[in-house]
């Protein structure tokens, strides 16, 4: 495996990783993600117990520095230092900008997967969007009508928190836009995030499946839990 350039604030972190790398846990874990990634084989459990402390000492003051190492992280190959850059992300949401949309459709397609793409969603759309409500629709519709399908897959998922304040315009819209999109991720996307507002609002999904016509995969999730 080719080494990469680490950033010296990553030095404490890539220490402790090293320390619980478990290669039996690695093995099992990339064989999980079908060996898209490499990992240390740390289990969440650890890895958050770890990112707490380092947290806790390093704390970051500028933008421009976040960026730089959320995208060093992106740069390393162990999907552990992925999801450490989606957590430092969101840990530093104080120093965001409106423009931060910007590298967060960057971060988006950088090692894409469903499980950091889901982890975004669930961690920084909604905090953005909120902090940024101008700019809920024009971000949005950009990544709806993107060529990468994990921009496409965000704009299907940005809302999967939202719960009673779903926009159910946008879901309607973002959702049909690729409702024939032969993309399993795609169709998997869609059934979620039905299936995630049909705890909210279990009517309206109902209805929406059946007046729409969707994916065999998209409509089987998104009616698993009524």
């Amino acid at each position: 495996m080719p080494k990469i350039k680490i950033d010296p604030y990553l030095i404490p972190l890539l220490e402790a990783f090293q320390q619980n790398a478990n290669p039996q846990k690695a093995a099992e874990m990339e064989a999980y993600m079908l060996h898209q990634f490499p990992f240390f084989g740390i289990q969440a459990p650890t890895r958050k117990q770890i990112q707490k402390t380092f947290f806790r000492e390093y704390s970051l003051l500028r933008l421009e520095r976040l960026e730089q190492i959320v995208s060093n992280c992106f740069e390393q190959p162990q999907r552990e230092f992925h999801y450490f850059a989606i957590e430092l992300f969101a840990t530093h949401k104080t120093l965001w900008i409106k423009d931060s949309a910007l590298f967060i459709d960057y971060c988006i397609q950088q090692k894409s997967w469903w499980d950091t793409v889901d982890g975004m969603a669930s961690d920084w759309f909604k905090v953005y969007f909120t902090l940024f409500p101008a700019q809920t629709k024009p971000v949005t519709a950009r990544w709806n009508k993107s060529k990468n399908i994990w921009l496409q897959r965000s704009s299907i998922m940005f809302q999967k928190a939202y719960k009673q304040e779903t926009n159910t315009d946008l879901l309607s819209a973002y959702i049909l836009q690729h409702a024939n999109s032969t993309e399993f991720f795609i169709q998997k996307a869609i059934g979620w995030a039905l299936r995630e507002f049909s705890k909210t609002n279990p009517t309206w999904v109902k209805q929406f499946v059946a007046k729409n016509k969707l994916a065999p995969l998209s409509k089987r999730e998104a009616l698993k839990r009524l």
